[in-house]
């Protein structure tokens, strides 16, 4: 932000940002996801499979196929941030309402801590083990640096991820090494019980394939609500399709990577915490290696940390303005995120002592994707097919007489109904115990393979659109051109930069 010293505190949150302010460069946001992905936590995605019954092979394949889904999402959403310079649930008004939009919200904070919560218990009881650290401690000292990144803002949050980019490549490519050279050897099967079943060799089978796709998918579906807030800095005439490209490469490859790394790992050393495992491939290296290779990976994953927070609070600023209007100040922001890392140490540290850290992630990660794929496909519906990107950005900030309404009968009837569709096609797994969790009707007549996120895309896509066919765009259109012709620096972007006119049949963006 040109108008600020490099050492301030970023003084945006929920509002818009002027095109005065917007200095970022297309060419940072492809390393910025890059590494979103490049995570120790993403290897943890490749413990899936094989959890299942997938070995390493199926599991990257199934990993690969479903973050390349997920990331379409993702990329698709990016695109909205320079043409509005909005954060991504700011816009979620236009389909939910001001009010109604807190069901999406906490739908997304759910998101956003969760991740958190299930990043810190994984370090916790990884640390706990490799080294005997102190739980409490070991938050404490991942939460305040990653604290101080948040309130610092968008800028610095940045400038972490490329410092930490430049340390995570060497760290994770000696690892693949490790693993493509077969320098770690493969270790033995843990004993077993009296009475213990042998476990069938790993293989492949339709529900276990179905189960990585999904976990994978969810993985950067999860991560749609997050990419306005690093993307609305860019000037509003980026082009969209350079964006959406450059997004999709930098979140899918590194996710990709690290899914491959993950499922080796789980397969041949029967991994269930990822930072022992990485100690285990560092040792055969040096025993100092291995000290190095988890430190490494911790400090790396601060910025991720830092991200999570970052979005919770704009999520929770969100959610209070939505009920009370308020203004986005840092005092805002700072307590905003203050409410976020209470929430998170609180409940990271009461989970910590379980030893069922692997079950909670892949329940958490199957459960995530049943709450956000309704709200991105009424989202993406509204943007590209229905207002097709127009939209009078004032009344974001409105609470009563917005053009938008209060409550979004619309976005949030079609969320409900994808919602309430998806559930007979349930299918809740628990890998690590090898127990079925929750088994919807329909999921059971298909052999328990899960496509409920397929029919809540399909079904809250197809009913918000037939509901929007109601919605005055002329009245609307009107509206946006009185506002972009008494203040031109709330135009909603380039529209010869606006993207899929050829795929969608859109020619042209305004009406």
């Amino acid at each position: 932000m040109d108008t600020l010293p490099k050492s301030a505190v970023e003084g945006h949150s929920i509002d818009f940002i002027p095109e005065s302010e917007r200095t970022d460069k297309l060419s940072s946001q492809g390393p910025f996801w890059f590494l979103g992905n490049f995570t120790f936590f993403t290897m943890t995605i490749g413990f899936v499979g094989p959890s299942v019954g997938l070995s390493a092979l199926w599991t990257i394949l199934a990993g690969t196929l479903g973050i390349m889904f997920g990331t379409l999402f993702m990329a698709f959403h990016g695109s909205q941030g320079p043409h509005l310079g909005l954060p991504q649930m700011i816009q979620s008004r236009a389909q939910f309402g001001y009010r109604g939009v807190i069901l999406a919200l906490l739908a997304t904070l759910f998101v956003f801590a969760g991740f958190n919560i299930v990043n810190m218990v994984l370090m916790m009881q990884g640390l706990k083990e490799l080294f005997g650290f102190n739980p409490l401690v070991v938050a404490l000292a991942v939460t305040v640096p990653a604290t101080v990144l948040a309130i610092l803002g968008h800028d610095w949050m940045h400038r972490s991820f490329k410092w930490a980019l430049f340390l995570s490549i060497p760290l994770y490519g000696l690892v693949t090494l490790a693993v493509m050279m077969n320098w770690v050897p493969d270790a033995p099967m843990p004993l077993l019980a009296a009475g213990e079943a042998t476990p069938a060799p790993l293989g492949f089978n339709w529900t276990g394939f179905i189960t990585q796709f999904a976990a994978a998918a969810s993985y950067n579906i999860a991560y749609a609500p997050y990419v306005s807030d690093y993307s609305r800095y860019l000037p509003k005439n980026t082009h969209s399709g350079k964006l959406i490209a450059v997004v999709f490469l930098g979140a899918s490859l590194s996710g990709a990577w690290m899914i491959a790394v993950g499922a080796w790992l789980a397969d041949h050393l029967h991994a269930s915490n990822v930072l022992v495992a990485l100690s285990q491939v560092g040792n055969t290296v040096s025993p100092l290696m291995g000290i190095v290779v988890v430190g490494v990976t911790i400090l790396v994953f601060l910025p991720v940390i830092a991200m999570n927070i970052y979005s919770a609070k704009l999520t929770t600023l969100t959610c209070v303005d939505s009920i009370k209007h308020i203004e986005p100040t840092r005092r805002a922001r700072i307590l905003a995120i203050a409410f976020v890392i209470l929430l998170q140490l609180g409940v990271s540290l009461s989970l910590q002592g379980s030893d069922k850290g692997l079950s909670v992630l892949g329940i958490y990660l199957v459960v995530m994707l049943y709450f956000l794929v309704p709200w991105t496909a009424v989202n993406l519906t509204d943007y590209f097919f229905v207002r097709k990107g127009r939209y009078a950005i004032p009344h974001f900030f409105t609470p009563h007489d917005s053009l938008y309404g209060s409550w979004g009968m619309r976005g949030l009837a079609s969320y409900a109904i994808g919602f309430v569709a998806m559930i007979p096609f349930f299918y809740i797994f628990d890998g690590v115990a090898q127990k079925e969790v929750y088994v919807g009707p329909l999921a059971k007549a298909l052999g328990n393979i899960d496509i409920a996120w397929l029919v809540g895309l399909i079904v809250s896509g197809l009913v918000y659109y037939w509901l929007s066919r109601s919605i005055d765009l002329k009245n609307e259109e009107a509206v946006i051109q009185r506002i972009e012709l008494t203040h031109p620096h709330f135009t909603t972007g380039d529209k010869a930069a606006m993207p899929l006119a050829p795929l969608s049949g859109i020619t042209n963006f305004g009406r």
